[in-house]
């Protein structure tokens, strides 16, 4: 497999070492490799979760309360609750 080389400040590798022992990792690379990989995949279920549908859900809520108007906490513990109960969605899994 090619390699590649990045460059960090010492402050940042010294931290990117005590992380990478902490959490049992072979080496640095092993760490920044799953570290890049894992928030690459943390965007993609970003992007899908953020539909155009929650987006202009939120936008109401902003609006609505930029009006002052606001919601009982029994409104956002079944806001909370109902975003929950949506599946994630994955490549694996297409949109219903």
């Amino acid at each position: 497999m090619p390699t590649h080389e990045i460059r960090l400040s010492d402050q940042l590798y010294r931290e990117v070492e005590r992380r990478a022992r902490a959490g049992g990792y072979a080496s640095v690379d092993d760490f920044v490799a799953e570290q890049l990989e894992s928030g690459f995949s943390d965007a993609q279920d970003l992007d899908q979760r953020f539909t155009p549908e929650v987006i202009a859900r939120l936008d109401q809520i902003s609006s609505d309360m930029k009006a002052g108007k606001s919601m009982s906490m029994e409104e956002v513990d079944q806001n909370l609750a109902d975003a929950q109960a949506l599946p994630m969605l994955s490549a694996s899994k297409p949109f219903p």
